[in-house]
C-alpha cells in the first residue's frame, strides 16, 4: 500500500535529470526512448551555465565515457514530472500496489520498531515493513525517532512557472547571479516538452523575505528577477496571469535512516540541492537499495544491523558529497570568487559527474565497496573544506592588494 496525500500531487520538482537516471527508470519499465516518444520527456545532452555579464560555459560528458569499458549513455532527459509520476503510478498499480489518498497523522512504535500508522481519515494501518518517502517537508520517521541531521547552506526558496514557447532550446540552462561576491542565486530553464519550458528561481529565504518586506508579492519577486535577463522579456509580457509554484527547503542529510523494520528513502532521508540534478536519481537509488534490503530480510522479520549500517552510510555519504561540493564551490563566495564562477562550475562538475558514474557502475552494496566509496567521497569533501579555509585565510591580502595580485 502507498499512502499519498491527494493535495501534494502536482507540486513536484526535479525535471532535469542527471546521467544516471535513465537506467534506473528503464528498470521500472520506462526506457528513455518510450518517454521521449510519449512526450513525457525531452533529451538533455548538456548543461549551460550563463552569467549576468553574458559569458557562458557548456558542460557535456566526454565522448570517452560512451566507449568501452564505460559504455555510458551520453544522453539524459528533462521530464514533465506530472506525466512521469502518473506513469509510475500506473506501473505500481499494475504490480498490485493499492494507492490510498490520505495523510499519516501519527506513527505507533514499540522501541525502534514501527507497528502501525494512523491517518487523517481515521484508518489504522499495520504492516511488518514500512518505507518513509514523505519528502523533506514531512520527514515523518526522522521526526518520530528524533534523528540527527546535518544542514547545508541556508534555507532556500524555489519558485517556478511554466511557459509556452515556439522555439525548442535543447539542454538545461542555468543563469547564475553571484551578487557581488554574495551568496549565489540562480534561475533554471528546462524544456520539458518541445513547446513548454519550466523556469524557476532559487534564492536564500532571507533574500526573499527582504523583498516581501518591501511590499512585493511572490510573483513580483519572480518577475523582477527574470526581467534581469533579456531571454525572458517576451515570456513575461505574454504571460500576464502566472500560475506560480513555491517551495521552501533546506538541504539536509539525516543519520540512521533505517531501523528494525523500516527504511527512509528520497528527500525524507537526504535533501540534495536542486542544482545538483541528483534528487531523482538519489530517490530511485534509495528505493532500489531499501526495497532490496527488505526483500532479503522478509523471512527474518527484521533488517540486519550490518545491512542497515551500510544503507545508512551510502545514503549519507553521497548526499553529503553533493551538498558540500555545491555549497563550498558554487553557492558561497570564497572559492567561486577566487577561480571565477565558470571555472568553479568545472571544479564541482568533474568530480560530481565522475563519482556519480562510478556509483552507477559499481553499485556498491557490500561492506568493502561501501567503505571504499565513502572514503573517496570524504576525501573530496575534505579537499573542498581545506581549500575553502585557505581562500578565506587569504581574504585580508585580497582586500589590501586587490584581485590582480592573486591571479
Amino acid at each position: 500500500m502507498c499512502i499519498e496525500s491527494q493535495g501534494e500531487v502536482g507540486q513536484t520538482v526535479g525535471e532535469s535529470l542527471d546521467w544516471s537516471a535513465p537506467d534506473l527508470l528503464r528498470a521500472l519499465g520506462l526506457p528513455m526512448e518510450q518517454l521521449i516518444h510519449d512526450e513525457i520527456a525531452t533529451y538533455k545532452n548538456h548543461v549551460t551555465l550563463k552569467l549576468r555579464d553574458g559569458s557562458s560555459r557548456h558542460y557535456v560528458p566526454g565522448d570517452w565515457l560512451g566507449r568501452p569499458p564505460y559504455n555510458v549513455e551520453l544522453k539524459t532527459m528533462h521530464v514533465d514530472r506530472s506525466q512521469l509520476d502518473e506513469a509510475l503510478r500506473k506501473i505500481a498499480v499494475g504490480c498490485g500496489v493499492t494507492l490510498l489518498h490520505d495523510k499519516v497523522t501519527a506513527v505507533e512504535t514499540a522501541g525502534r520498531r514501527v507497528t502501525a500508522l494512523n491517518t487523517a481519515a481515521g484508518t489504522r494501518i499495520c504492516s511488518p515493513w514500512f518505507i518513509d518517502a514523505t519528502g523533506a517537508a514531512a520527514n515523518l520517521f526522522p521526526r518520530t525517532f528524533h534523528l540527527r541531521a546535518q544542514d547545508y547552506g541556508p534555507r532556500k526558496v524555489a519558485m517556478w512557472a511554466y511557459f509556452s514557447v515556439e522555439e525548442f532550446v535543447e539542454g538545461t540552462t542555468l543563469y547564475a547571479d553571484c551578487g557581488n561576491s554574495g551568496y549565489m542565486q540562480w534561475i533554471w530553464e528546462i524544456p520539458i516538452r518541445d513547446d513548454k519550458i519550466s523556469v524557476g528561481y532559487v534564492a536564500p529565504g532571507e533574500a526573499i523575505k527582504a523583498k516581501r518586506q518591501q511590499g512585493l508579492t511572490v510573483e513580483d519577486v519572480f518577475r523582477e528577477k527574470l526581467a534581469q535577463y533579456p531571454r525572458f522579456d517576451g515570456l513575461l509580457k505574454a504571460d500576464t496571469e502566472m500560475s506560480l509554484c513555491v517551495r521552501s527547503f533546506r538541504c539536509r542529510v539525516h543519520d540512521h535512516v533505517s531501523g528494525p523494520n523500516w527504511v527512509i528513502a528520497g528527500e525524507a532521508a537526504a535533501m540534495v540541492d536542486p542544482m545538483t540534478a541528483n534528487g531523482v536519481t538519489a530517490a530511485l537509488r534509495h528505493a532500489v537499495e531499501g526495497a532490496d534490503l527488505i526483500i532479503r530480510s522478509r523471512h527474518r522479520g527484521r533488517l540486519p544491523i550490518l545491512g542497515r549500517a551500510m544503507y545508512n552510510r551510502r545514503v549519507a555519504d553521497i548526499a553529503k558529497f553533493f551538498n558540500c561540493g555545491i555549497e563550498k564551490v558554487l553557492y558561497a563566495g570564497p572559492i567561486r570568487d577566487r577561480v571565477g564562477p565558470l571555472a568553479a562550475g568545472d571544479v564541482y562538475t568533474v568530480p560530481a559527474w565522475t563519482l556519480n558514474l562510478v556509483y552507477s557502475r559499481l553499485r556498491p552494496k557490500g561492506v568493502v565497496f561501501t567503505v571504499l566509496y565513502g572514503f573517496v567521497l570524504s576525501l573530496f569533501r575534505a579537499g573542498a573544506n581545506l581549500y575553502d579555509r585557505y581562500v578565506k585565510s587569504r581574504k585580508p591580502v585580497r582586500e589590501l592588494c586587490g584581485e590582480s595580485c592573486l591571479r
